[in-house]
């Protein structure tokens, strides 16, 4: 489960800015949209969190950088290679911060541990990393790892709940330095900082913006007879007027081309499946009829694609970050998706849903908890700033869809005048 995240200088975002999913004491849609946590401390979660904010505000940033963050957990141990430079953007409209260090931190609970961790990154080296963790208490360090320019060499510091013995300086020296530690150790079979590694790759699920899941997962999921009743199900409750899905692969030839020096360019062919959809509707008369999903509607192909990764999150409790959640879906189909989260009969293994999005009809207190909304707006130094709804203490039955767009909690486009 998501608790919050942290970024501080990457592209648009200047100083700190956190996003939580930490519920504010407020008994409103309480069973449904929030979780329980079982800890003393932290008793309950919102279960979805929605992103408003003019074009160019840094929406899109925040889930770059999540997704930044993610990517370095996954590949920097095995993908990147010794002295290649990481990808990193800081914020540039400041001469200071253009040379330091990009910062994300993370708040989970995965297996009833509650996690804090995150690290310091420019664009050759990670300059500091860290984790602390417990149970049901105050977390507790289990390593830092701190960069130290005179001597060239990273410093890393273990707690004593941190198990590795003597193997631990091994994965510290192991750890390149444009790599992470978690990673490294992981990579060399750390099995106490697996749960953490395996959230990151595993759980976190982020759909960019523009991107939707590619049909052919939801495809494999319907050859699954266990998996097929449920998507079919889903569609019928999306109101779709699909009664039945039939999967038919086709075994092609895929042609690859490398190209060598003083080689002419070398041609392989590899016999591949590919796997394609026909949707049944049924006519006047009850009877079936085909359609291939390419000759769907836009919104249809879109959902079906959803289908098969938004029964994964349901299943496996995972957190699903999508930017534009609304493009080519009716108002109607986002709601859908919303509510398959919201329902704690249906979500059971607490998965989370965070997204962006322009459309304005979802500010319903019907749908969201005050806490479950936030804004992105730019100051006039260019610089991202990231804020609840909760900072205005707007009333319960307060419109909010209309003071939003009267400037109330501003985050609104601001347009001057133009003359031809």
């Amino acid at each position: 489960m998501l608790i919050q995240f942290n970024v501080a200088n990457y592209r648009s975002i200047k100083e700190s800015q956190t996003l939580s999913m930490v519920a504010a004491k407020d008994s409103s849609h309480q069973e449904s949209n929030c979780i329980q946590t079982g800890n003393p401390g932290l008793p309950y979660l919102v279960r979805s969190g929605v992103l408003y904010g003019a074009n160019a505000s840094g929406k899109s940033n925040l889930v770059s950088a999540l997704t930044f963050m993610r990517s370095m957990v996954e590949t920097s141990a095995v993908s990147i290679r010794e002295g290649q430079t990481l990808n990193i953007s800081p914020f540039r409209f400041d001469s200071k911060t253009a040379n330091q260090p990009s910062e994300f931190e993370i708040t989970l609970i995965e297996d009833n541990i509650r996690y804090q961790y995150g690290f310091e990154v420019n664009t050759t080296r990670v300059i500091r990393e860290w984790l602390f963790a417990g149970v049901k208490r105050k977390p507790q360090l289990w390593f830092e790892r701190k960069y130290d320019a005179k001597k060239d060499k990273d410093i890393c510091d273990f707690g004593t709940h941190f198990l590795g013995g003597k193997q631990r300086h091994l994965w510290s020296e192991s750890t390149r330095g444009n790599a992470l530690f978690l990673s490294t150790a992981v990579n060399l079979n750390s099995e106490q900082l697996r749960p953490l590694f395996n959230w990151f790759v595993n759980k976190l699920v982020i759909i960019g913006a523009n991107v939707y899941p590619h049909p052919f997962y939801t495809m494999e999921s319907i050859k699954n007879e266990l998996n097929k009743p449920k998507i079919i199900e889903l569609l019928q409750a999306a109101d779709l007027g699909i009664t039945d899905v039939q999967i038919k692969v086709q075994k092609a030839q895929q042609v690859q081309v490398r190209f060598e020096p003083d080689i002419a360019a070398i041609e392989s062919r590899q016999e591949t499946e590919i796997p394609s959809a026909t949707l049944f509707h049924q006519d006047k008369n009850s009877n079936p009829i085909g359609f291939t999903l390419e000759e769907e509607s836009h919104g249809t192909q879109k959902l079906f694609a959803y289908a098969g990764p938004i029964l994964d999150v349901l299943r496996d409790g995972k957190i699903l970050v999508v930017d534009e959640l609304d493009s080519s879906l009716h108002q109607k189909m986002v709601r859908f998706l919303i509510n398959l989260i919201q329902n704690d009969h249906l979500n059971k293994k607490n998965a989370q849903l965070f997204f962006t999005t322009h459309n304005t009809s979802l500010l319903d207190t019907d749908l969201f908890r005050r806490d479950q909304i936030w804004f992105t707006e730019k100051d006039q130094e260019q610089t991202t700033h990231l804020y609840p709804l909760t900072d205005f203490s707007p009333r319960k039955s307060e419109a909010l869809e209309r003071g939003y767009l009267l400037g109330r909690y501003g985050a609104l486009p601001c347009f001057g005048e133009f003359n031809l």
